[in-house]
């Protein structure tokens, strides 16, 4: 498999202007007629890098295949993308340019919470339809009715996020007393601590610490000990990926000797990268995942996507692993395609009718869309990290290394604590 890249002059220097990086999937052929072209914003460099080069791969796939099949509507397909360098800020003018200036067909968004977000205004103004990659509650002030969002949250995401943690904990006995909340001053942790507060008093739980920290720390110790000092049973971490290194770095170095359990929703630990840096560390860390390769997660055609994607990650040195949003990513372009070929149209509002209406067969299972464009029914995975040695990337691929412990639909095996004894 080979991808190749063409641009016009005017969009690269456009791009250079702008200080982004413009590339696109060519349409192959000559049908006489422009290729459909769908425009993102996706991070390719920053921090979010990792996960973004995995989802463009991804849907570099799709369009390679769907341009196999003939494209849509007869046309060939174009993916046209610029890097929103990790940075929210970057975002309003991506989706202009691409609405505005390079009059793409179809808009979908980049990864994250922070960037969904940032594009919502633009989109909306231009009433696109809009599938968004991993968008924690991003509808919820907005509530617009041509959204749709591949994280598999269900319909209260805020509260959705954090309640498979929780429910979790309580399995442990005896049961826990109090709870230490801690995430990046950011968007998606916002979110994802509030829901944690509200399941957290639901449960009977007492909040003992509840602190956010600056995006830009890099040193995490302090915050270990001033959360260690609070003796708490168990804690619930929102981070994006590099707080997420250094926040489990930092555990081990300051240890959670009386802990029972510790994890939460740290976005990161879920690419091979991270998964490398920390090998053994992430022994005992329960985290939120959205794919493991376990038995109870065997969907028709993400096998053989993974053999394909994983081929041509090794040649681009993209995450090798693949398991967290490729295959996300590739449904989302599925369910997009899908809406195009049912109403044999690139209209936004008769395919956002179509979107809503439908359930869809993807390689990453049955998904069916609800309120605020959320899925119907959530599947968030919570997973505990057990029997990792070394940094050897390639056992991550082997099943019993992610155990999955909720929901039951997926449930792999047990939860191991203390922390401190399932650490080892």
């Amino acid at each position: 498999m080979e991808f190749t890249t063409r641009v016009s002059r005017r969009a690269v220097m456009a791009g250079m202007a702008a200080g982004f990086a413009a590339s696109s999937i060519p349409a192959f052929g000559q049908s006489g007629q422009p290729p459909v072209r769908i425009g993102m914003g996706i991070a390719l460099s920053g921090g979010l890098a990792a996960f973004g080069k995995s989802a463009l791969l991804a849907m570099q796939i799709w369009a390679e295949d769907q341009n196999a099949k003939g494209g849509l509507l007869g046309r060939k397909v174009e993916l046209v993308y610029y890097d929103d360098q990790s940075n929210p800020a970057t975002v309003p003018g991506i989706y202009a340019k691409l609405i505005d200036v390079d009059k793409v067909d179809l808009v979908i968004s980049g990864y994250a919470t922070n960037q969904i977000v940032a594009a919502m205004p633009t989109v909306m103004q231009k009433k696109k339809v809009f599938l968004t990659l991993f968008g924690l509650a991003a509808n919820d002030k907005f509530n617009y009715d041509r959204y749709f969002q591949m994280q598999p949250n269900g319909p209260d995401a805020q509260a959705e996020f954090s309640k498979g943690f929780l429910q979790t904990a309580m399995t442990m006995n005896p049961k826990p007393q109090t709870i230490a909340l801690v995430g990046g001053d950011a968007e998606f942790p916002a979110i994802a601590l509030a829901g944690a507060r509200d399941n957290a008093k639901a449960l009977g739980l007492k909040v003992v610490f509840d602190r956010t920290y600056p995006p830009n720390t890099i040193e995490f110790a302090s915050v270990v000990r001033a959360m260690k000092a609070t003796n708490p049973d168990i804690v619930f971490v929102a981070s994006y990926p590099p707080d997420s290194a250094g926040m489990v770095r930092a555990v081990r170095e300051v240890g959670l000797d009386t802990v029972k359990m510790f994890g939460g929703g740290m976005i990161g630990l879920q690419s091979a990268a991270l998964k490398s840096q920390l090998g053994a560390s992430l022994n005992g860390v329960v985290a939120y995942d959205l794919y493991a390769p376990e038995s109870t997660m065997k969907f028709p055609g993400v096998e053989d996507f993974l053999v394909r994607y994983r081929k041509e990650a090794d040649k681009q040195g993209v995450d090798p692993l693949g398991f967290y949003i490729a295959p996300l990513a590739y449904a989302e372009l599925q369910i997009l395609g899908q809406a195009v070929e049912a109403t044999k149209s690139l209209d936004d509002a008769k395919l956002a009718d179509y979107i809503k209406a439908t359930a869809f067969k993807t390689i990453a299972g049955d998904i069916k869309f609800g309120k605020r464009g959320e899925w119907a029914e959530p599947r968030i995975l919570w997973v505990q990290y057990q029997g990792v040695a070394g940094n050897d990337i390639a056992q991550f691929k082997e099943a019993g290394k992610q155990v999955i412990l909720y929901p039951d639909t997926f449930k792999s095996g047990t939860l191991k604590y203390p922390f401190s004894a399932a650490s080892k």
